[in-house]
């Protein structure tokens, strides 16, 4: 059985126009029930494969002009999961990824500017017990950014 099917399909790209958008207009736009538009939805995000409905903050227009995607090379990689959880308290981290390759973790981190950034890398991330160097490459902007095609 197939985890979404052409309802659920159609749902999404709903969502996808405008993540706002009332489940009753989404029913009409469909031509289904308005509850059958709440369960789906509902038992999408228990599945996990809507991860929720929030805003997507842009953050260059609140005043973060700087991002990095930051490899991290750790001294063993059975420290990752506790290192992931010193990462997490960063809030300027928001995004963490195993990779393979030169890097154990990938991250992405956003900051106001390059002092910013360098306090982040240096007396924030430095400074988690079991992280051997970090190499960083600085994002210059953002070409394209989406969903997978449903």
């Amino acid at each position: 059985m197939e985890l979404l099917d052409e309802f659920d399909i159609s749902i999404i790209k709903e969502l996808e126009k405008d993540g706002r958008m009332a489940f009753s207009s989404i029913a009409a736009n469909l031509k289904i029930s308005n509850t059958m538009v709440h369960q789906r939805i509902n038992r999408m995000i228990e599945q996990g494969v809507i991860g929720g409905i929030k805003p997507i903050i842009q953050e260059k227009k609140i005043g973060y002009d700087w991002a990095s995607f930051t490899g991290l090379t750790l001294n063993k990689d059975s420290d990752s999961e506790r290192i992931i959880e010193a990462l997490k308290e960063i809030p300027e981290i928001t995004e963490c990824y195993y990779v393979t390759g030169s890097f154990t973790l990938y991250i992405k981190i956003i900051a106001k500017n390059h002092e910013h950034m360098r306090r982040i890398l240096y007396e924030k991330i430095d400074g988690i017990p079991g992280i051997d160097k970090t190499d960083s490459i600085v994002e210059l902007g953002c070409a394209f950014k989406r969903n997978i095609s449903l």
